[in-house]
C-alpha cells in the first residue's frame, strides 16, 4: 500500500496541520487563524460573495460537535476577505430535532451557533421541511442529478467545517461526509441512503393526512384501518412523505449497501462544490466512535490530535484517517473494550468492522473530487 503520509511531488495535495500544543499568547484560536493563513485560504476571491460555511450543529444532547468559538474565527476571516458568510446545514432525513428548519435553528442556537457567538446568521439550506433543493447535473456512476440544498447550491463559495470522527455507516465522518450527506436535501439523503422506497409504520400513523397531501404522485391513501399506506406501483421514491411526516410513520428503508452509500456520498460532495471556490477544515478532536447525529456521544477513541486544512477534501480526509490510526487508543474506550487491539491498527475498521471506509476515498478519487496522495505541512 502506498505510504500516503509521505506523499510528495506534483501529485501530492497539501494538507496543513497544527497540533494541540499551546503557549501563552498562542492558544488554539490563534493557531487556527495562523493555519488558515498558511493554508492559503486568502487566495480565494470571496469579495462580495455569499460564502456557505457547511457545518454540523450537533444533535441536542451530543457534546462532541465543533465549538462555536472555532466557527467564529473562520467567520471573522471570511469577513476580512470581503465575503458574506453564513453557517448552514440541511435538515435530517430521520425524525429528530433537526428534521425541519424550526427545530434545526433551535438546535443550532441551543448549541451556541448564533449571531452573537459566531458573528453571522444560520441558514437551513433546504428550507422549512427539507424540500428546497437545486438539481445539479454530475452524471456519475450512481447519481446523475444531485439534489443539493438550495442555500448551498446557490452560494458563490463553500467552506466545510468538519468534526472528524467515527461513523457507523461510513467508517469515519470528515469533509466528504459533511459535504456529501450534509449538503443533500431530504430527497437527496433518501437517494443516498436507500435504494428502496419509503415504508409506512402503521402504529406511528395518526391519520393527519400530511403525507397524502404532499405526495406528488397520489401514491398514498388510507387503508381500511384508516392508516396511511403506499401504493408502490405509483411511488417514485421522492421522499416527500418522509419530509412531511411529523410522527415517524413514513420512514426510510435503510437497505443501501455501505460501500454504495459511501460512493453516493462522494458523488454528492462532488456536486456540492462543483463550480465553486471551496476549502475544507477538519477538527480532529473529541474523536467519538459514532456520528454527531446521535443525541449522545461515547468516549473518544484517541486523544485530541489537532486541526487540518486543505483545498482537497479527499487528501484531507485521508491524512486525518492516518493521524488517528497512528495515535494511541484511549483505554476503556470502544477501541479497547472490543478485544485485542494493536497500535497502528485500522481504528475505524476495528469499531465498525462491516464498513470499508477505503472504498469511499477510492471512489472520490476516481470521480475527480480530489486525490489521496498528500503532503503534510506542519504549522506551529
Amino acid at each position: 500500500m502506498k505510504n500516503h503520509n509521505q506523499g510528495g511531488g506534483n501529485m501530492a495535495s497539501k494538507v496543513y496541520f497544527t497540533d494541540m500544543r499551546t503557549q501563552p499568547g498562542s492558544g488554539m484560536l490563534k493557531k487556527l487563524e495562523k493555519l488558515l493563513v498558511q493554508a492559503e485560504l486568502e487566495k480565494l476571491d470571496l469579495k462580495d460573495k455569499l460564502v456557505a460555511l457547511k457545518i454540523h450543529f450537533g444533535e441536542p444532547g451530543n457534546m462532541a460537535y465543533i465549538r462555536p468559538n472555532y466557527a467564529a474565527v473562520i467567520v471573522r476571516k471570511i469577513k476580512q476577505m470581503g465575503g458574506k458568510p453564513f453557517l448552514t446545514d440541511c435538515n435530517t432525513l430521520y425524525y429528530g430535532k433537526r428534521a425541519n428548519a424550526v427545530d434545526h435553528l433551535q438546535a443550532a442556537m441551543q448549541n451556541g451557533f448564533n449571531r452573537i457567538a459566531v458573528g453571522c446568521d444560520v441558514v437551513i439550506a433546504d428550507g422549512l421541511t427539507g424540500t428546497d433543493a437545486v438539481e445539479i447535473s454530475i452524471n456519475r456512476q450512481h447519481v446523475k442529478k444531485a439534489k443539493i440544498g438550495s442555500a448551498i447550491a446557490q452560494a458563490d463559495a463553500l467552506i466545510s467545517i468538519n468534526h472528524f470522527k467515527g461513523h457507523e455507516q461510513t467508517g469515519f465522518g470528515g469533509a466528504i461526509k459533511n459535504l456529501g450527506m450534509g449538503s443533500g436535501s431530504r430527497k437527496g439523503k433518501l437517494e443516498m441512503h436507500s435504494a428502496s422506497k419509503p415504508k409506512m409504520v402503521e402504529e406511528h400513523c395518526v391519520a393527519c393526512g400530511m403525507c397524502i397531501r404532499n405526495c406528488p404522485e397520489g401514491a398514498i391513501a388510507y387503508n381500511k384501518r384508516h392508516k396511511a399506506q403506499i401504493d408502490y406501483s405509483r411511488c417514485i421514491g421522492c421522499g416527500q412523505c418522509v419530509a412531511s411526516c411529523h410522527y415517524g410513520a413514513a420512514q426510510v428503508v435503510w437497505d443501501e449497501a455501505a460501500e454504495t452509500l459511501g460512493e453516493k456520498i462522494a458523488e454528492y460532495a462532488y456536486a456540492a462544490i462543483k463550480g465553486k471556490d471551496n476549502f475544507h477544515i477538519n477538527f480532529v478532536m473529541d474523536v467519538s466512535p459514532d456520528c454527531d447525529c446521535w443525541s449522545i456521544n461515547d468516549q473518544p477513541i484517541v486523544a485530541d490530535i489537532g486541526i487540518a486544512a486543505s483545498s482537497d477534501p479527499v487528501a484531507l480526509d485521508r491524512a486525518c484517517v492516518d493521524l488517528v490510526n497512528q495515535a494511541p487508543a484511549i483505554a476503556n474506550s470502544r477501541m479497547t473494550n472490543k478485544g485485542k487491539y494493536l497500535p497502528g491498527e485500522d481504528k475505524f475498521r476495528h469499531i465498525h468492522p462491516s464498513v470499508r471506509w477505503q472504498n469511499t476515498l477510492k471512489h472520490a478519487e476516481n470521480i475527480g473530487l480530489g486525490r489521496q496522495e498528500y503532503k503534510i505541512i506542519k504549522v506551529s
